[in-house]
């Protein structure tokens, strides 16, 4: 007499489609998230009278939506000098500020050390575009419209809360013992942190720094807001801006160009030191 299985193990998946699940759930994340990149530089490289065919590839391949982008009128090169000042001071300052300011959290004890660290994270959860209208009002009545501080101290608001948060829980996985060994060889607090824990915690200054970097040069609504003049424009606004051969029709190819422009360098410094990256990110996760 055959015996029958119940309907449960029947269903139930082989071992080899089991340790595939995950594979294909990761699969179908990154196709998720490289089919768009993959059809911004398939665009990019298409002619302008080809921008709306819906091939896989390009036929023929063509730069001229690249050479559209740098053209002297279209004020592109400077709105990249703008996005590179902007992000680069905004990362310098959110480095420094952010790294005292963890350290102290990490190391020191006071009252309400708790409560400090989570208000400076709720701060970060408040919605850009909840400041702009203060803001807005207050830098007019200073004269910063069209300055870079205009663009960079709002910028700041959403980068210390992340780096102080990300730096805290590195800088308290690592040993106090470290400090309290190079104070009884003579060095000061000061000396300690600067000699032995600030080279120690590399790694998760540099992932901050690359973090910090990658949001303040991808941010628009700040920068769209604090300047009306052409060439105090970041390179996010000035893709928004862009306007067709005849001022009227849609210029999606050298949108998708200079996005391609824009994004590319950060994937390759992101690939280049994802290894960094995580460990910084992961850093305190386990003891």
């Amino acid at each position: 007499m055959t015996a029958v299985l119940p309907s449960a193990s029947r269903a139930r998946p082989a071992p080899s489609a089991r340790r595939m699940l995950p594979y294909a759930g990761m699969a179908v994340v990154v196709l998720y998230c490289l089919v768009p990149f993959y059809w911004m530089v398939v665009s990019a490289f298409r002619r302008p009278e080809d921008q709306f065919d819906n091939a896989a590839l390009p036929s023929p391949w063509s730069i001229k939506n690249f050479t559209a982008v740098f053209k002297p009128d279209v004020g592109f090169q400077r709105a990249l000098l703008n996005s590179l000042v902007v992000a680069g001071v905004t990362t310098v300052i959110t480095l420094l500020v952010g790294t005292l300011t963890a350290y102290a959290l990490a190391r020191l004890d006071f009252r309400f050390k708790n409560a400090v660290l989570g208000l400076i994270i709720a701060t970060s959860m408040f919605p850009g575009i909840s400041l702009i209208i203060p803001l807005l009002k207050l830098f007019s009545d200073i004269k910063w419209i069209n300055t870079y501080q205009a663009m960079i101290v709002p910028t700041l608001s959403f980068a210390l809360p992340l780096a102080v948060w990300n730096l805290t829980a590195f800088f308290r996985q690592m040993p106090a013992e470290l400090e309290q060994a190079a104070m009884v060889d003579g060095c000061t607090r000061g000396q300690a942190f600067r000699k032995i824990i600030v080279p120690l915690a590399a790694p998760g200054v540099f992932t901050t720094a690359i973090i910090t970097f990658i949001a303040a040069w991808n941010e628009f609504i700040i920068a769209l807001s604090m300047v009306n003049k052409k060439e105090m424009q970041t390179a996010t606004v000035s893709i928004s801006k862009f306007t067709g051969a005849y001022g009227f029709d849609q210029p999606f190819g050298t949108q998708m160009a200079a996005g391609v422009i824009v994004t590319v360098p950060l994937v390759i410094v992101v690939l280049i030191f994802q290894r960094r990256i995580v460990a910084g990110l992961t850093a305190g996760g386990v003891k």
